[in-house]
C-alpha cells in the first residue's frame, strides 16, 4: 500500500489521523491537525508551517531513523512542501 501524506504538513496519513470534511466524513488529503470540519485549522504560510513542523524534529528522527538537525529538517521540508496540494502553486 502506498504511503499517503497530509497535503498540508507532510505527516504520514493513517485512518486515525484523517481530517474531517464539513459533513463529518474523513478527508483523505489532510490530517486532523491541519483540517477539521471542512476547513484548515490555521491560516498560516508555508514557511510558518515549516517552522511549526520543525518543532517535531526529534520525534521525526526517532520515527524515521534519521538524525537531522532542525535546519536540515527545515531544508528537507522546503524541498517537499511545494509539492503538497495546499502549497502547490496554481
Amino acid at each position: 500500500m502506498e504511503m499517503k501524506f497530509c497535503q498540508s504538513c507532510g505527516m504520514p496519513l493513517t485512518n486515525e489521523v484523517l481530517g474531517t470534511n464539513a459533513n463529518g466524513t474523513p478527508n483523505e488529503d489532510y490530517c486532523i491537525y491541519c483540517y477539521k470540519d471542512g476547513k484548515f485549522t490555521q491560516d498560516i504560510t508555508m514557511e510558518q508551517m515549516i517552522d511549526h513542523c520543525a518543532q517535531f524534529t526529534d520525534e521525526i528522527n526517532r520515527n524515521s531513523g534519521q538524525n537531522l538537525t532542525v535546519e536540515q529538517m527545515k531544508e528537507q521540508m522546503r524541498q517537499f512542501f511545494p509539492h503538497l496540494k495546499r502549497w502547490k502553486k496554481q
